[in-house]
């Protein structure tokens, strides 16, 4: 009832699960990953077990293979599960159990395995297989597209419920105290996988750098338009001032890593601005 894929990119250093199902709150249960050892993606009446000691065993330095046979072997009910795992490396590989619903399979492929279980046909894994060999750029938007392109090619054959995007980077966390760069999930919503893209854009929004060529002096035209929204958003009153009030706003809507010197304003906050009711 659930497909997934999982990747790694050598040049970002990030390894990463995204995740699809008919059940409540995939995400608790299918995704785990951690910078520089690897990731894990366990479903089909999962063994959740599989994530924390196939991430301890691959950060013995085992390959995915080698951790995959490990964990099978240990497990008597190993043909009702389904495994897709990426290593430090960048290897992959992925197991489909005989006692899964059909339809159930996976591939590899360079840095990846994807997988799914009760789908509509084999369409799904392919479309993700595809997806994410042909998309440029960070892996959790490859990752996204993958899991968006398996969903129109047929997905869980009993519909969706819920997502997840799990992308983890050495100190990518907030503030850099852990390796969470990208953790969110729909827990429960009639298109998860929408829902998730949006939630994604919001992220990078909220905690990527400013775009040098998005940042613009506070003058003329741009200066007329945040007078107009911080006032209509109450924080350009009689008593702040438009540095004040651009300040105040920032903090309150937790954008402090797109706050700029003094007389300037990142042109991406500011189309969030207009937005906002």
């Amino acid at each position: 009832m659930t497909f997934s894929i999982v990747g790694y990119d050598p040049k970002e250093k990030t390894w990463g699960v995204a995740v699809q199902s008919k059940f409540l709150g995939v995400g608790a249960v299918v995704p785990f990953a951690k910078a520089g050892v690897g990731a894990i993606a366990t479903q089909s009446y999962a063994n959740t077990s599989y994530g924390p000691n196939g991430l301890a065993l691959l950060e013995q330095g085992k390959s995915a293979q080698e951790v995959l046979d490990l964990l099978l072997q240990e497990d008597p009910d190993r043909e009702m599960r389904q495994v897709g795992i990426v290593d430090a490396n960048g290897q992959a590989a992925t197991f489909t159990g005989k006692e899964c619903y059909d339809w159930a399979g996976g591939t590899t492929g360079e840095y990846f395995a994807a997988q799914g279980n009760i789908l509509v046909d084999e369409k799904t894994v392919e479309s993700m297989k595809n997806t994410f060999l042909e998309t440029e750029g960070a892996l959790a938007k490859r990752l996204l597209r993958a899991l968006n392109a398996g969903q129109a090619a047929g997905g869980d054959s009993r519909g969706m419920q819920s997502a997840a995007l799990l992308v983890v980077k050495e100190a990518g966390g907030y503030g850099g105290f852990n390796d969470r760069l990208i953790d969110l999930r729909v827990d429960d919503h009639p298109k998860p996988i929408d829902e998730l893209m949006r939630i994604y854009s919001l992220q990078r929004l909220y905690f990527s750098s400013s775009k040098p060529e998005r940042i613009a002096a506070i003058e003329g035209e741009v200066e007329d338009e945040l007078g107009r929204h911080l006032s209509r958003l109450g924080y350009l009153t009689e008593t702040a001032g438009l540095s004040d009030a651009l300040r105040a706003y920032l903090h309150t809507e937790n954008f402090e890593m797109r706050e700029q010197e003094k007389g300037k304003i990142d042109l991406d906050v500011l189309d969030f601005m207009k937005k906002q009711s």
